[in-house]
């Protein structure tokens, strides 16, 4: 998460649903917080988020690039066992 006490501050204006806004106003009432504290809580989590997502794929597609993969009929072999009384080990 980032530390935004070490930085500046820049305003941002987006137009957002009325439900959302209402949502939001809901939360910062529950929270005794304001609204921009939890419209940079939100941003902050869904920005750790899209960070994390794009590096597993690149991890991903780098594991891909250097052979690392399990083939399809593995990997199904194994998820139709789930449901038996012996389960295959997970495909490494």
């Amino acid at each position: 998460m980032l530390n935004m006490a070490q930085t500046g501050t820049k305003v941002l204006t987006a137009h957002v649903p009325l439900p959302l806004a209402e949502k939001v106003d809901l939360m910062a009432q529950r929270l005794e917080r304001s609204r921009g504290w939890i419209i940079k809580q939100a941003l902050s989590a869904w920005l750790d988020q899209e960070e994390e997502r794009e590096r597993l794929t690149r991890e991903a597609l780098a594991d891909v690039e250097n052979g690392r993969v399990i083939d399809h009929k593995t990997v199904q072999a194994w998820a139709n066992s789930l449901d038996t009384d012996e389960p295959l080990p997970v495909p490494r």
